[in-house]
């Protein structure tokens, strides 16, 4: 591991760390409990919210460990995901009779997981020389 990918790991780098932790295990209980307790109710959208928590939990790892291609990627994922759910969910709200963590754009989480990847692919590629 270079300097370079140690850096990412420091400073704001850490709060990041610290966020996507949190996150990644708001995430895994959230779907847990709505896959273990009521999947046949809207089994996208739990679904959907499990697919959040693995990337929330791969990204915590990446970031931690100084992963930057595993980070930037996870976070480009998690872009995606925000931005493709969040608009589905939007036009089609039929599809989603419950919110994931990504519906409305991450509304429900106060529109943070569509900052955060912003953030994180900001960090992770200004750091880059």
């Amino acid at each position: 591991m270079t300097g370079e990918d140690r850096a990412i790991r420091s400073g704001p780098g850490r709060v990041l760390v610290a966020v996507y932790g949190v996150f990644a295990l708001a995430a895994t209980s959230r779907a847990g409990v709505q896959i273990a307790t009521k999947f046949g109710e809207a089994p996208l959208a739990y679904l959907l919210s499990a697919v959040a928590a693995v990337v929330y939990i791969v990204l915590t790892v990446a970031l931690a460990r100084g992963a930057r291609r595993v980070a930037v990627a996870a976070c480009l994922v998690e872009l995606a995901g925000v931005l493709v759910v969040g608009t589905l969910s939007l036009v089609d709200a039929k599809a989603f009779p419950q919110a994931t963590v990504w519906s409305g754009y991450g509304s429900g989480y106060g529109f943070v997981p569509l900052v955060l990847p912003v953030v994180g692919l900001f960090w992770l590629l200004r750091r880059r020389h």
